[in-house]
């Protein structure tokens, strides 16, 4: 009986589970989110959080034993000078695995590994806050014209007519 023993085969010899291993580990870090099947996940989240941590003592040791794991030295430059730093005061969890559901082709449970904070803005969120800051700006300026009309009669006609030809500028009309 194998209780507790070992980890995931991931149908591999260990030679290319640990090939596989590294090259995740080096996407992540490239990219920090890649999409990959659970098991994957699983299995490379404690891999992951062990180079970051060894990213974080940040000494000359340190940085030969992740290049004996990641070959790839811009990413290794790159888990040392702005992944560390960012992990620098959180006591692990450096990853966060997100679960997508079955692959169409062959059902297999999919996943998302990214690194804590490097979630996405989308560019609907971006689009959304502008809109709804143009909005606001337009309510205000229309307020300011009503009260300076309500103000001045015809002296605030001439101020409503600069106000006018600020906001034609503003837009580009000009």
């Amino acid at each position: 009986m194998r209780h507790n023993v070992g980890l995931r085969k991931l149908g591999r010899t260990s030679a290319h589970r640990r090939a596989l291993l590294r090259n995740l580990a080096t996407d992540l870090f490239r990219h920090e989110r890649l999409k990959t099947t659970q098991p994957k996940a699983r299995e490379l989240r404690p891999v992951a959080e062990r180079l970051i941590t060894l990213a974080r003592r940040d000494d000359l040791h340190a940085r030969r034993q992740v290049l004996r794991y990641i070959s790839d030295k811009d990413v290794v430059k790159k888990l040392f000078d702005t992944l560390a730093p960012r992990f620098a005061g959180r006591p692990g969890g450096y990853t966060r695995t997100l679960k997508l559901g079955p692959r169409p082709g062959d059902g297999a449970d999919m996943a998302i590994v990214e690194l804590i904070g490097s979630e996405p803005v989308f560019k609907k969120q971006k689009e959304e806050r502008k809109a709804r800051r143009d909005r606001k700006e337009k309510a205000r300026t229309k307020a300011e014209e009503k009260a300076a009309a309500a103000e001045g009669g015809q002296a605030g006609e001439s101020e409503q007519g600069e106000a006018g030809e600020k906001k034609r500028k503003k837009k580009g009309e000009g």
